[in-house]
């Protein structure tokens, strides 16, 4: 990697020294990640992720909430298409490829009968498209990789698409 910070506004310094780490001591690869969310009334929630505003979250007024912040799905979503947009900033900096624009178009489909209680079976979504409109200065091929290193590495794009063991357990 090359230590610039101008390429994409990515902190490359920063990004290379965790590498270094890592490779010097493969345990620091293994981190945990922790939100602690609080109920405050109705289908709203808080939150709190280190020591950012809380997170909020409601329900639309045809699920039953008040509609005063995005919803849990809606937030999934958005969690995959930030992580995405991360992956594309690190990777084509690493490839020297500067990016003019992108974003990114998510949507997914899920059928509320599970949910609520109409019938048993999977409750979270069926399908999860997300639509890249990257804009840059490269060719063809070198954005065929970057799209595909995108896919084959992202953390929350790994995670919808393996079965990951989750406890829910009282306290």
């Amino acid at each position: 990697m090359t230590s610039t910070i101008s390429l994409n506004q990515v902190n490359l310094p920063a990004v290379a020294g965790l590498v270094a780490a890592i490779q010097a001591a493969p345990a620091k690869a293994h981190t945990k990640w922790s939100s602690d969310v609080r109920w405050t009334g109705a289908f709203q929630t808080e939150a709190s992720v280190r020591n950012f505003d809380a997170i909020r979250s409601d329900e639309p007024a045809t699920l039953g909430g008040s509609d005063t912040a995005p919803n849990p799905v809606e937030q999934l979503l958005s969690a995959l298409g930030n992580c995405l947009a991360v992956g594309y900033a690190a990777n084509a900096t690493i490839a020297g490829i500067a990016i003019d624009e992108l974003s990114i178009s998510l949507e997914g489909d899920l059928d509320l009968h599970v949910f609520l209680g109409l019938a048993e079976g999977h409750a979270g979504f069926s399908a999860i498209r997300a639509v890249v409109d990257l804009q840059a200065g490269a060719s063809d091929e070198a954005i065929a990789d970057l799209h595909a290193k995108v896919a084959a590495t992202s953390p929350v794009g790994h995670t919808l698409n393996a079965a990951v063991p989750l406890t829910i357990s009282p306290r």
